[in-house]
């Protein structure tokens, strides 16, 4: 494809794209205040958020298989269709378990939408050259990161608008995707009609995610640590997985693709992007509620505060793309990608209530700076190993994996999150001469406005001082990806779309 129908076709991927980020981090700022206006709870406020990406993660290996299989644009098309229904579906939500439901079913359009726009630019472009087109990319991702909570803020904090056009307002960016792909999108598809897709492989895997993940959830809440809901839990999810593995090395087309992730350049891009996951989404799921619960900057404000953190994927995945395309050496960008974010978060463990607004926005720079130069990345380094008809497998695992890892970063983190909040506002109230019992359910609510003074300022300064654990964690986790990024192999990328047939042997990690 010359440069010009590279850059039509891109600008409908680039928007579909632009869609899904923005859906995320439009209610990222929001959050606090539609949960309040729900009477949702902390647990809540964490599964609205888990919920799309738990959706995202089990679904993004199927979509990735299918678009080896089948028409990669009506996939996508597809995929536009859900997440436009499913955005005015959470609009509509009367309570968080409506909307949980519903961020649910959006999830499954916004793990597909992640995955084959991914698959269709690797189609259309040589890995060397897609350094460049990534820097693009990664833009894009920054600009509706840095304009969806400022968007969202806007939203909340106006009075005839409400918090639910946080959810609307994407429906016509869908549209607008919807017809610019129709008329610029041009991609081959090869139909393999005597293949069939492994579901049997794929609802474990969803099924065995799924009960790990509602076991972080609840535990130490509902149950202890050492009980028989935790031993039937996490055995079952084990067993789910185990028996996901046997069937994915038994079958024919499994939906991940064991002999693709037990090389060594991608089974270790699939570590760091599980600690990448789980440090970028715990971690920066949480801020939006820092600034407003335990700050008490308004929608708005928490928005704007945010800014540096996607300045930081901006700038750097901008040039880190171009130089990667003009070297064709990635693993230094990694592994300096990987120390910047681990740096990030250590800077952000030390926040409390009082931690000054510029230390914050140099360590959410940094953090930023880190995802920036890592996350692209190491799906590029995959796509460069595997040959183009398991493009799709490999690029859904690797999206599996890094979704995988945020959402059990969102639910440990937010777990973690919930313990210290509730410790912090039982000392709270007992210095304050306040019998917790009595306090009510009051206490724990996310609308603070309702909340009377005694109580609004411990509960504010709970939230504050609890947040640097969450990023303590994110930092120790990040350190893997650091590790990981260490033994990766340093290569050359490749000029071509599709892999020579002699360079398709690679060492077993």
């Amino acid at each position: 494809m010359s440069h010009r129908q590279i850059m039509e076709a891109l600008s409908g991927l680039l928007l579909v794209l632009f869609v899904a980020m923005i859906s995320a981090t439009i209610v990222s700022v929001a959050l606090p205040q539609i949960v309040g206006a729900l009477k949702g709870t902390q647990s809540q406020y964490t599964w609205v958020v888990t919920a799309s990406l738990l959706a995202s993660t089990a679904s993004t290996p199927i979509w990735g298989k299918l678009a080896d299989l089948f028409s990669k644009k009506l996939l996508l098309q597809i995929s536009i269709g859900i997440f436009m229904v499913s955005s005015l579906a959470c609009g509509f939500a009367q309570d968080t378990a409506q909307l949980i439901t519903f961020r649910a079913v959006q999830g499954l359009g916004m793990g597909a939408l992640q995955v084959l726009v991914q698959v269709i630019i690797a189609a259309m472009i040589s890995p060397k050259d897609r350094g460049k087109y990534n820097g693009y990319l990664g833009g894009v991702m920054a600009v509706a990161t840095v304009a969806g909570p400022l968007l969202g803020g806007l939203i909340a904090d106006t009075s005839w608008l409400g918090w639910r056009w946080c959810f609307f307002v994407a429906v016509p960016f869908t549209v607008i995707a919807f017809f610019m792909l129709q008329k610029t999108l041009k991609v081959v598809s090869v139909r393999r009609p005597d293949v069939k897709i492994d579901y049997v492989g794929a609802t474990l895997i969803a099924a065995g995610v799924s009960v790990i993940l509602i076991w972080v959830t609840f535990v130490g809440n509902s149950f202890d640590w050492l009980s028989w809901q935790t031993g039937a839990m996490v055995g079952g999810g084990v067993l789910l997985l185990a028996l996901a593995t046997l069937v994915e090395s038994k079958v024919k087309e499994p939906v991940v693709p064991l002999h693709v992730i037990r090389r060594r350049t991608p089974a270790l891009a699939i570590v760091a992007s599980l600690a990448v996951g789980m440090a970028m989404f715990g971690g920066s799921v949480f801020l939006g509620q820092y600034f407003q619960t335990g700050r008490g900057f308004s929608p708005t404000e928490a928005g704007l505060l945010t800014i540096p953190m996607m300045l930081g994927v901006l700038i750097s995945s901008t040039i880190t793309g171009r130089m990667i395309s003009r070297s064709g050496r990635i693993k230094p960008y990694i592994v300096v990608g990987s120390l910047v974010l681990t740096v990030g978060f250590l800077v952000l463990s030390t926040t409390d209530h009082q931690t000054p607004i510029p230390l914050m926005m140099a360590a959410m720079l940094l953090v930023g700076s880190g995802v920036g130069m890592t996350m692209q990345n190491l799906v590029l380094a995959v796509q460069n190993t595997v040959p183009l008809r398991e493009l799709g497998a490999a690029s859904g695992a690797i999206t599996f994996f890094r979704s995988l890892g945020g959402t059990i970063g969102v639910s440990v983190l937010g777990a973690v999150l919930a313990n210290h909040v509730a410790s912090g506002i039982s000392e709270g109230l007992a210095k304050a001469g306040i019998d917790p019992s009595k306090a009510g359910a009051s206490a724990g609510t996310l609308d603070i406005a309702a909340l009377p003074e005694p109580f609004k300022g411990i509960v504010t300064t709970a939230y504050g001082d609890a947040t640097g654990h969450i990023f303590l964690i994110s930092a120790a986790i990040s350190v893997i990806g650091v590790v990981a990024a260490l033994f990766l192999k340093p290569v050359t990328l490749r000029d071509s779309v599709d892999l020579p047939a002699p360079s398709q042997k690679e060492p077993v990690a």
